[in-house]
């Protein structure tokens, strides 16, 4: 019978180290649709800026497959769901993401709640930059999202020039665009 190593996870924080690379997977294709979006309104900045974020969650999602590998176990993907690709607008859009943050925020922390219960720390401490990510992801998108809403439809273009001029709000240093 193989030994037992300290990295081991119990099934239930392994399927759910899986279903976290499905999760980002997910969050890539979706901001992959939203620069689409922005892409097609012929807004270069913000598609670029929906990119790079496209980018890290994949970053995201191959950071939890290395750790499940590097864990000794086996990594399986499940299926990943349709994204949305139409939105009434900007505001929309960028709405969708925030959404999307704060959900993945929501499961990032039930992941460290799953690590607790099993007591495995090395778990827990692999997720702590996610913590810290998701605090800022939520953050640099609320700040996006608020420019763009008090830019409003007609005004997108300050957006625009804003990204080209400072990059993005200051909650998201990772985040700028590229």
């Amino acid at each position: 019978m193989p030994q037992s190593s300290v990295l081991d996870m119990s099934d239930d924080l392994l399927g759910a180290m899986n279903q976290q690379v499905a999760n980002e997977l997910g969050a890539s294709v979706q901001y992959v649709l939203v620069a689409s979006y922005f892409d097609g309104r012929s807004l270069p900045g913000l598609a670029r800026f929906f990119h790079a974020q496209a980018g890290e969650e994949r970053d995201h999602a191959m950071r939890f497959a290395r750790f499940v590998v590097d864990s000794g176990a086996q990594l399986r993907i499940p299926a990943i769901p349709e994204q949305q690709s139409d939105f009434a607008s900007a505001s929309a859009a960028v709405g969708l993401a925030l959404d999307w943050e704060e959900e993945v925020t929501r499961q990032i922390l039930a992941l460290v709640d799953r690590a607790r219960r099993d007591r495995n720390v090395v778990a827990e401490r692999f997720l702590d930059w996610f913590v810290n990510e998701q605090h800022e992801e939520v953050t640099t998108m609320r700040e996006l999202l608020d420019v763009v809403e008090h830019a409003g439809e007609d005004d997108l273009l300050a957006v625009e020039e804003r990204l080209a001029r400072e990059g993005m709000p200051a909650g998201g240093s990772s985040a700028r665009p590229a």
